[in-house]
């Protein structure tokens, strides 16, 4: 089914079902995926994004999950790589919005240099691109929980994850990192921090906080020791992806 939304410009709107495997499990729900473009007319910048969510449930005040993917080259279609836990979350209840932050016309992420320093401003424009999402759902969906929101994401998305809340405080309540390697999290009560490491690679100094900082901020970091970086989207096993969507909605819940 294909239809017209007007968002600025005209987006192509996808839609189709997807259904959870297990159907003895009563409290997964039938979802939709709408794919469609969203247009920053502020900063001349188009917005691909991937909705999840309920087809025939009614859910009140429905929480919202905003998902960044990691650096995918600049090819596409890294936003719907990650299907394993944001169809997941959506059967679980979630309305789930997974933004492609990276185009093809963009510069490629900066492999040289103080990853801080030079990649600030991807993440700064990822932060932007979270953002504006947000007050567009508002506008478009005003029924959904907006002062419950969570942001997730891995790796590079991870990095902006990390820093939208700093960047733009009180607006969403809880960030979820799986393997962000760069950007500081977050240290302060106001928004409550997670993040899933992997089993391979390190953070930069300061990244991750201390012993002393995770209990004063209550924060949650969990090292998986069987998962690797690169394991962290689709191309995780099974066990791994049961592993990453128990914590994820273990966070959710807590």
């Amino acid at each position: 089914m294909i239809k017209t939304l007007y968002i600025f410009i005209i987006g192509l709107l996808t839609s189709y079902s997807t259904f959870g495997k297990s159907v003895e499990d009563k409290s997964v729900i039938v979802f939709s995926l709408d794919i469609l473009k969203l247009f920053d007319q502020s900063r001349q910048r188009e917005i691909p994004i991937a909705i999840y969510k309920p087809k025939t449930n009614i859910i009140e005040k429905q929480k919202v999950v905003i998902f960044s993917h990691g650096y995918g080259q600049n090819k596409g279609g890294d936003y719907l790589a990650y299907s394993y836990l944001t169809e997941f979350l959506a059967s679980k209840g979630y309305f789930v919005v997974s933004i492609q932050h990276e185009l093809s016309t963009d510069s490629l992420l900066p492999l040289t240099g103080n990853p801080q320093i030079v990649r600030r401003p991807f993440w700064e424009r990822g932060a932007d691109n979270i953002l504006f999402v947000i007050k567009e759902l508002q506008k478009t969906n005003p029924d959904l929980d907006y002062k419950h929101i969570t942001l997730i994401g891995h790796s590079n998305g991870g990095d902006m994850t990390a820093l939208f809340p700093q960047k733009y405080p009180n607006v969403v309540e809880k960030i979820i990192t799986l393997d962000n390697r760069r950007m500081l999290l977050p240290k302060t009560k106001k928004v409550k921090v997670y993040s899933l490491r992997s089993s391979d690679q390190p953070a930069d100094e300061g990244v991750l906080p201390t012993e002393g900082e995770v209990k004063k901020y209550r924060m949650k970091i969990v090292k998986l020791a069987n998962t690797t970086h690169n394991e962290m989207d689709d191309n995780a096993n099974n066990e791994q992806r049961k592993e990453i969507q128990n914590y994820t909605i273990t966070f959710l819940n807590d």
